[in-house]
């Protein structure tokens, strides 16, 4: 019984590495954060020729 609680755990901590694997791998300081002043910078263009 304590061997299938063990092997439960292992496969529970495994599937944790996993998503947190995939989640900051790529990323040097975690989640990145769009910019607030984003929208404000696309009101500022023309808008596109009409055709």
């Amino acid at each position: 019984m304590g061997l299938i609680l063990l092997e439960a755990l292992a496969a529970g901590l495994v599937l944790i590495l996993i998503i947190w694997w995939t989640m900051f791998s790529g990323r040097n300081k975690g989640e990145l954060h769009d910019e607030p002043d984003a929208d404000a910078e696309s009101s500022d263009r023309d808008p596109p020729p009409k055709v």
